[in-house]
């Protein structure tokens, strides 16, 4: 009976294997050029052409991991201004950051990789901006998540490819922990 409903619906077999969705928020690291916002002060106390905001987003898989993937997805903003032609304001998208995460030994492991990193023109941003504004998105979209867990969550921030000209990004590296409810 079920199933003659469902196909009715129009819905099939593949709503029996439907997997969990959650709408969440995500924190994302974007530009703000193409707008009228000469400088904002950002997460990190600089004053940027940049910033960190959050957008909600349905998403499915493994939390957190899930979470930190989902920091770096295209993003175009939506706009009643057919002059704003922007079509993508994600710094890491934008900027060719590579984002990773899995659970090892009961702690979230980030790894940002910056090998093919590289500054658009017309980004007045530097590579350790980018990668700052990265880890405040990540970290944001994490407390937003752990808020009303019951246990803590271990976070390591590694980055990845910074050698050569990129030498001193790997100093952004870092740990913290997250306190749940």
């Amino acid at each position: 009976m079920i199933l003659r409903i469902l196909g009715a619906l129009g819905l099939g077999m593949a709503a029996l294997g439907a997997t969990t969705l959650s709408v969440v928020p995500i924190f994302e690291p974007i530009t703000l050029h193409g707008t009228d916002v000469d400088e904002a002060v950002s997460e990190t106390g600089e004053a940027l052409q940049a910033t960190v905001i959050a957008r909600p987003m349905a998403l499915s898989g493994a939390f957190p991991e899930t979470l930190v993937d989902a920091v770096r997805t295209a993003h175009r903003l939506p706009t009643n201004d057919p002059n704003y032609g922007v079509t993508e304001v994600n710094l890491l998208v934008l900027c060719r950051v590579g984002v990773a995460a899995e659970i090892v030994d009961q702690k979230l492991r980030v790894r940002l990789d910056v090998a093919d990193m590289e500054i658009p023109e017309g980004i007045d941003l530097t590579e350790r901006q980018v990668i700052k504004l990265a880890i405040v998105a990540i970290r944001k979209t994490l407390e937003a998540y752990q808020k009303p867990q019951p246990d803590h969550l271990d976070v390591a921030i590694s980055i990845l490819g910074a050698e050569g000209e990129r030498q001193g990004l790997d100093e952004l590296e870092c740990r913290f922990e997250i306190e749940g409810a």
